[in-house]
């Protein structure tokens, strides 16, 4: 039975049995994955190529754009904001100003648009502007003068850039590599992060002319490399006599089949620890991380269900709603049915066996094609998903369409 944190007799206050219970956590937020550590384990090599192709800007030179690969979780990020902090370090009393912006290019309504990217940069540097109005020239011209108002070097950091491209070309990407020929004061550099290795390979040649890029790849982190990464995070983030040394191999292990992702090892190792204090356990065991694995996972589904367009929610919904044999023509009559009840626009039965397929990729459900003799083939759908999720989803999607 679950061991209640919280006073409710004698009409205490509901948190004083949290408050008077000792923490498991000597600072959760060295566990966030956007803590930046004093030193990062195993990214020397990545840390002196970075700092090297910046270090020029201390001269009041321009530094080369560079791109940096790598699949998720290998430490891009991180180590590109830690690089910057040391570099803004040395310059903070020198006569040439560096800046630099940090832009998410996957976070909506900041750089989801080349104007939205445009307004984000100029709010970085003082300038509010309205978030849809303006013609995208104007935001792009009221950039140049702000930025060449004085004498300064700007470094743009373009996470997740791949994100950007997809939804709107890359226009963006030329205006800001042409930028410095026109600059007479100001100058700027760029610095683009992405989980998409062949990212460049889509460019317009004329892009990646005026880039004159260099390259850095993050290879993943081997289990061993990512228990180093945890064992310097737990020491400052638990009280180490409350965690089992076989709850960081777990996580570590767990996450190196998970092509070394050093942030799911590390929200692994968080919500192990949040789940046991919630329990009321006195330390952190690996049963605790098992549950961490199964709640990450679930979250993860049902945040990727709720973004999905409402047409692929549809016909998830379809999914769940059809008899244990699920085969293709079942699926879209079914959707028919969900969306002439909810005034949505019938898809052809190709474009949802696309849908379908999408869905296929991101393992929320599975299809398979079976012979049905001379009858043709069609394919068999099933979702790959525990009960428990499967009802969850129910539950979400039954809020948005009648049936």
């Amino acid at each position: 039975m679950q061991k209640s944190l919280y006073n409710l007799n004698n009409g205490e206050n509901i948190f004083s049995g949290y408050v008077e219970r000792k923490s498991l956590f000597k600072n959760k937020r060295v566990l966030s994955s956007s803590f930046i550590p004093d030193n990062i384990p195993h990214r020397d090599a990545e840390i002196s190529q970075i700092s090297s192709i910046i270090a020029p800007a201390l001269r009041g030179y321009t530094p080369n754009n560079v791109f940096i690969y790598g699949t998720c979780g290998t430490g891009k990020s991180l180590t590109v904001q830690f690089v910057l902090n040391q570099l803004h370090e040395v310059n903070k009393n020198a006569d040439n100003e560096i800046k630099s912006m940090y832009i998410n290019c996957k976070m909506k309504k900041v750089a989801d648009t080349e104007y939205r990217l445009f307004a984000h940069m100029l709010k970085e540097i003082g300038h509010d502007v309205p978030d849809t109005g303006l013609p995208t020239d104007v935001l792009y011209n009221k950039f140049f003068e702000t930025i060449d108002s004085k004498k300064q070097l700007i470094i743009i950091i373009l996470d997740e850039i791949d994100a950007l491209f997809k939804k709107v070309g890359d226009e963006f990407l030329y205006n800001l590599t042409r930028i410095n020929l026109e600059l007479k004061q100001a100058q700027i550099s760029l610095i683009g992060i992405t989980n998409d290795l062949s990212f460049l390979n889509d460019l317009d040649a004329r892009v990646k002319s005026s880039l004159g890029e260099e390259e850095i790849l993050f290879k993943p982190y081997n289990a061993m490399q990512l228990k180093d990464i945890l064992m310097n995070r737990v020491k400052e983030g638990f009280n180490q006599s409350d965690i089992d040394n076989v709850v960081v191999n777990k996580c570590a292990a767990l996450a190196a089949q998970e092509h070394g992702d050093a942030r799911r090892a590390l929200d692994l190792l968080r919500v192990a620890g949040e789940l046991a204090e919630r329990l009321g356990d006195v330390k952190v065991e690996e049963k605790h991380v098992n549950m961490a694995e199964e709640k990450i996972d679930i979250d993860k589904i049902i945040e990727i269900i709720k973004t999905q367009p409402k047409q692929s929610q549809a016909v998830l919904y379809a999914i769940i709603n059809c008899d244990e044999k699920c085969l293709t023509g079942d699926v879209f009559e079914k959707y028919k049915d969900i969306c002439l009840k909810n005034n949505i626009k019938i898809l052809t039965q190709r474009r949802v066996g696309d849908l379908i397929n999408e869905m296929d990729m991101l393992s929320i459900l599975t299809s398979k094609v079976i012979s049905k003799g001379r009858y043709g083939r069609t394919r068999a759908i099933s979702l790959s998903v525990s009960d428990n999720v499967s009802n969850k989803i129910r539950n979400i999607l039954k809020t948005r369409f009648e049936l």
